[in-house]
């Protein structure tokens, strides 16, 4: 699967992405924050990045180490997986030319902290990251989460009103905010069904 979205990208595979793989396959199973979310998150940012004119090693390095640091957090170990893997992130590519855009990046990414992006790289993570959570994949990993953290369907529709339904109008770029529309309009059209259906008797 890593192969199949690189080369699209690349004559060769960078040492340094492979090395970031292994640390994302070491540290993410898999869940609504797990590897296959990460290699979404890496197709996109890859694809919006060639739209972009973006360097595209450094979104591959910061897509694929973006959450690795997730499952700590979800065991209360620490408290902001951004941080984190970030941190995580420098210390594996201490050498790499661009590492500090790959670590700002990744301590960018996240809904919910302050880290404004300041390098289109950047942007083009959180854009990503955000797309990942609309549409018909986002609905999925919404039900996934609650599923995984005992949440119910009533909960999941307060999540999609107070996050969710917000992603759209926090996209960074042009290439992003086309994809994120669409999919947007996908997540209304969904919870329009889904509060009919538990209300209707």
């Amino acid at each position: 699967m890593l192969e199949n979205i690189l080369k699209r990208y690349f004559d060769e595979i960078p040492p340094w992405i492979i090395r970031a793989w292994e640390v994302a396959k070491e540290m993410l199973g898999e869940g609504s924050h797990g590897l296959s979310h990460t290699l979404r998150v890496l197709k996109l940012s890859l694809y919006i990045g060639s739209q972009e004119g973006a360097d595209l090693e450094v979104l591959a390095l910061a897509s694929l180490l973006h959450d690795v640091a997730r499952p700590l957090e979800d065991r209360g170990i620490i408290q902001d997986h951004a941080k984190e893997s970030a941190r995580i992130a420098k210390e594996i590519l201490k050498g790499h030319p661009r590492v500090e855009e790959v670590v700002h990046a990744i301590e960018a990414h996240r809904f919910s902290n302050d880290v404004k992006p300041r390098t289109l790289e950047a942007r083009i993570l959180s854009d990503a990251d955000k797309i990942d959570a609309l549409g018909a994949v986002g609905i999925a990993r919404v039900f996934m989460y609650s599923g995984e953290n005992g949440r119910s369907i009533e909960d999941s529709i307060e999540h999609f009103k107070r996050k969710i339904l917000k992603l759209k109008d926090m996209i960074y770029t042009s290439t992003g905010r086309k994809m994120a529309q669409e999919r947007h309009e996908f997540v209304e059209i969904f919870l329009k069904q889904l509060e009919k259906e538990l209300n209707e008797l």
